[in-house]
């Protein structure tokens, strides 16, 4: 889905990964989302959009809607980030890594900034990137001078893991043009590249389906238009952004279970690839961002209102039976 940014001031090992995966995987969501917005709205291919797409053809055995998740057994924290501390604060360090630049490949409109500039504490136990209709940097976009500032986090050379139950409870932003996520990225990107690292997506959400969050999957052979994935909707007409909800993977050799709020509405696993390589029995680092624009969302219009903030009640991982 989201790919690293054009740029990038990050640590050497993340800068492999900006190659690789900032322009493949972005663009990849957004071609696959092309899929699903075709089959779900008839538009036209020159809509781009993001990985989620509608269900490939022989894609496999989702559980029924509003399933429960699987019942996790004893566990162990192997990550977690409840993101306490002051108000303004920037977030751990020893976590986490921020991403810097610009997107050209999906045609994001903001500037992921350093430090904590758009990615802050709220005092009150949250993380909360901001994105703003602004550039006080005088920042440089694919476009020009960029007009939105937002930022991206990954625990790239700080955490990974293979395997686990991978959940965030986040409240998201709204409107036309905005585009949160929370994803991960094989870790052995940087030596063989994209889409062979392997991409899980947990969440997107764009402005304009405010009720519905995508769940996807790239590797070789299925990423673009071929990624595999799903969407859920929340009841009754409900928005993600009036509250939070908790955005979830319990993933085990050969098997990945999406689920909202405990809710599971897909389940993946190598069955579904239609021969092609599954790619996801090895170690994923994480990422949070929120982007403004692209293809996928399209970009703001009147209607949408800024500051944008994504809520980030907490990040955890945790490994067992």
């Amino acid at each position: 889905m989201h790919m690293p940014p054009t740029r990038s001031d990050v640590m050497t090992v993340h800068s492999t990964h900006s190659t690789h995966s900032t322009h493949s995987t972005h663009s990849t969501a957004r071609s696959v989302s092309r899929r699903r917005r075709v089959a779900l709205y008839a538009a036209s291919l020159l809509c781009c959009s993001a990985i989620l797409t509608a269900l490939p053809g022989g894609a496999s055995a989702a559980p029924a809607a509003g399933s429960p998740a699987p019942g996790p057994g004893a566990r162990a924290v192997a990550f977690e980030d409840q993101f306490d501390g002051p108000a303004g604060a920037a977030v751990d360090s020893g976590k986490w890594q921020i991403e810097t630049g610009d997107n050209v490949n999906n045609h994001e409109r903001q500037y992921y900034t350093p430090g904590n500039d758009n990615a802050a504490l709220d005092g009150q136990g949250n993380l909360v990137i901001t994105a703003r209709k602004e550039n006080p940097g005088n920042y440089p976009c694919w476009y020009g001078t960029c007009e939105y500032t937002s930022s991206r986090l990954n625990t790239s050379g700080r955490f990974s893991a293979a395997y686990g139950h991978v959940e965030a409870r986040i409240k998201i932003p709204r409107g036309q043009g905005i585009w949160p996520a929370f994803w991960m990225l094989g870790d052995d990107i940087g030596n063989v590249g994209w889409p062979n690292s392997g991409e899980i997506d947990v969440m997107e959400n764009v402005g304009f389906e405010p009720g519905t969050v995508h769940g996807t999957l790239h590797g070789p052979g299925y990423s673009g238009s071929g990624g595999i994935g799903a969407a859920y909707t929340l009841p009754n007409g409900k928005a993600f952004a009036d509250d939070f909800h908790t955005f979830a993977v319990d993933w085990a050799p050969d098997s990945i279970t999406w689920s909202v709020d405990g809710q599971v509405f897909q389940r993946r696993t190598p069955a579904d690839l239609g021969g092609n390589q599954w790619v996801f029995n090895k170690s994923f680092f994480l990422i949070l961002n929120l982007a403004v624009g692209g293809y996928w969302p399209g970009d703001p219009d009147g209607s949408t209102r800024f500051p944008q903030q994504m809520v980030i009640d907490y990040v955890r991982v945790t490994t067992g039976d």
